[in-house]
């Protein structure tokens, strides 16, 4: 059955689902990306990491990744 809200403000989803209203399928979608170098993403308590010259490259001339937009 359809509902009618009032006026909402969320001001911070991390990691879940709003869901007002009757829903027949929830598919929630989301991308990411991100530039590390050598050794930045070692998780541990004691992390000994002996690195050379290093160089990330965070060049992307692609216009689009992954899209999320249209598929959903």
């Amino acid at each position: 059955m359809p509902s009618i809200i009032g006026p909402v403000k969320v001001t911070s989803v991390s990691g879940g689902i709003i869901n007002f209203g009757d829903t027949f399928y929830i598919s929630p979608k989301g991308t990411g990306k991100a530039s590390l170098g050598s050794g930045g993403a070692n998780t541990s308590n004691v992390i000994n990491t002996n690195n050379g010259l290093n160089a990330t490259n965070t060049i992307d001339p692609d216009v689009t990744d992954q899209n999320v937009s249209g598929n959903s």
